[in-house]
């Protein structure tokens, strides 16, 4: 077995409406957040607090994302290795109707229990079937911030990097990466 291989493949399941992310769902998705911003993740939501975080710091955030889900408009994919969150995604169409073929891509996240096992692999190769197949989309975005080597694994999955917006995110003081846009067609 290599290192990006998992033990047991995991099984994805969607969350497409707000009422089916039960409180357990919900406690899942926030450990799993917080333990990814806790390692130095790159899925920082607006007005939480830097870390180390707790899962409640992230509630806010993730209850805003569970609030605009429905099954044309925005969708949670999440991967479960033997009935453990192991990752998950966001997906949701572009509500201008000059960009409603399109969709988005964010906090793709894997646990930090099952980092390096193909999850966020996983969960990427299956986005564009559900995106296509499911929601009618054309071409799919993302941003990744540089310097942690993003663009090189959305690249592994089919992903090709449009631009870069130089020094748009100040990590801290000194530290400004550059944004990276990518786009898959679907």
């Amino acid at each position: 077995m290599t290192a990006h291989e998992t033990p047991h493949a995991p099984a994805f399941a969607q969350i497409t409406r707000p009422e089916d992310a039960t409180g357990a769902v919900r406690r899942d998705l926030g450990e799993c957040w917080a333990a990814v911003i806790n390692a130095g993740g790159a899925v920082i939501p607006m007005g939480c607090p830097l870390p180390p975080v707790s899962p409640e710091a992230v509630d806010p955030a993730l209850d805003a994302i569970v609030q605009r889900l429905a099954p044309r408009r925005g969708r949670l994919l999440l991967a479960t290795v033997e009935g453990t969150l192991a990752g998950w995604v966001l997906l949701s169409r572009e509500p201008h109707p000059l960009e409603a073929h399109c969709g988005t891509v964010n906090h793709l996240q894997t646990h930090v229990r099952f980092r390096r096992r193909g999850v966020g692999a996983a969960l990427m190769r299956r986005l564009p079937d559900i995106a296509r197949d499911e929601m009618g989309m054309e071409r799919l975005r993302l941003t990744a911030r540089a310097g942690l080597g993003l663009e090189d694994f959305y690249g592994r999955v089919g992903w090709t990097e449009v631009g870069r917006w130089p020094g748009a995110l100040r990590v801290a003081p000194g530290d400004d990466r550059d944004e990276i846009l990518m786009s898959l067609a679907l």
